[in-house]
């Protein structure tokens, strides 16, 4: 049996930047960080696919994703070290359920669900899938992309927190508009 997940604790506030494949999470959980002058946690499950892929040209499998939600805690857990107020993640133990539920027919390993009750996050930013597709190594599913979108959507709903869409095609905007709803929720 896997130990609980350990989330440091802290008075800095966890903003969370999620959804679908190319919507530009990664890019905006930078450009936050850096507008606010504090650090953010990279996505661990993008490196770790990528040498995945890289190496033994295989995909994500079931057993990967626990390794993916302890790594994902371990970037969340350095980042909160050099974190100024807020700390800005690069998707979190979320974004794992919901691409497990669409990618394994409904599935998702009992502990990884369990865990994610237990964690804390203040508030999240859920990103449309109104942007250009952008095809690389990982991403495998262009046609899906609204399905992820509702799959974050209904995790966040079933867990009851506090949320906003960021929409639009215009990266600029879509900045702007998460330090709007930033300024509002933190």
């Amino acid at each position: 049996m896997e130990k609980n997940l350990r989330q440091e604790s802290s008075e800095v506030k966890r903003i969370v930047i999620c959804g679908p494949e190319s919507t530009g999470k990664s890019t905006l959980t930078q450009n936050l960080a850096s507008f606010y002058k504090t650090s953010f946690a990279k996505e661990f499950a993008r490196d770790f696919l990528q040498y995945k892929w890289d190496s033994t040209q295989t995909v994500c499998t079931k057993k990967d994703l626990i390794d993916i939600v302890k790594g994902q805690i371990d970037n969340e857990n350095k980042a909160l070290l050099k974190a100024d107020k807020l700390l800005f993640c690069d998707t979190n133990i979320l974004t794992t359920i919901a691409w497990s539920k669409t990618h394994f027919n409904g599935y998702c390993n009992e502990w990884i669900i369990d865990q994610s009750k237990k964690l804390s996050y203040d508030y999240y930013l859920i990103l449309n899938v109104d942007t250009e597709w952008i095809q690389d190594d990982l991403r495998d599913r262009p046609n899906e992309r609204e399905k992820m979108f509702e799959a974050h959507k209904l995790e966040l709903d079933l867990l009851g927190v506090s949320y906003d869409i960021i929409k639009g095609p215009d990266y600029k905007k879509r900045f702007e508009d998460s330090l709007d709803f930033i300024s509002k929720n933190s």
